[in-house]
């Protein structure tokens, strides 16, 4: 493989630009990103039973993550805006042991087109759980956003990749 097969994102002789995809063919593509945000026993108290002074803070973050995959192309360098069919963000406790208090973003994106919608989906997934940091900061400073990944996506040449559940990754 030579630079130009993983270089898309430069022409050949160094210039920047964005990849032309017209010549791909429309398909069903979605992808699946999450993130994860770890914070106090207290905050995750004050969120669950919504005592957050700036409001329900699933529901807003949930939007934020929805609003951030309509937008990614306006955030990301040379990357393509795509007509999205559907964009979900759910936040849901995520916590291994009783001690902990985390919660994971997780987003998915569908849409037809000639390009994949994984940076959409890892925008979305992102911007929810910093709109969660962004409403309880005040409550506690030292929440941690962390495991910031693709988990699925489907669709175009490269067809499926899933996220091997044991940390590593592997396509399918």
């Amino acid at each position: 493989m030579n630079s130009q097969d993983v270089f898309h994102h430069f022409s050949p002789d160094g210039r920047p630009h964005m990849v032309d995809v017209s010549e791909k063919a429309v398909t069903a593509r979605v992808a699946v990103a999450e993130a994860h945000i770890r914070m106090s026993r207290a905050t995750r108290d004050a969120i669950v039973h919504h005592a957050i002074a700036k409001g329900d803070v699933m529901k807003v973050a949930e939007i934020a993550g929805i609003m951030a995959a309509k937008r990614t192309s306006e955030l990301i360098p040379l990357c393509h805006p795509l007509p999205l069919h559907h964009v979900s963000v759910r936040i849901e406790e995520h916590a291994l042991e009783p001690q902990e208090a985390v919660f994971r973003v997780r987003a998915e994106v569908r849409t037809a087109h000639q390009t994949g919608v994984e940076m959409e989906a890892l925008t979305a997934a992102s911007i929810a759980a910093l709109t969660v940091y962004d409403m309880c900061k005040k409550a506690d400073r030292g929440m941690t956003i962390s495991d910031v990944r693709l988990v699925m996506k489907d669709g175009g040449a490269s067809g499926r990749y899933e996220r091997d559940e044991r940390g590593g990754s592997e396509g399918r």
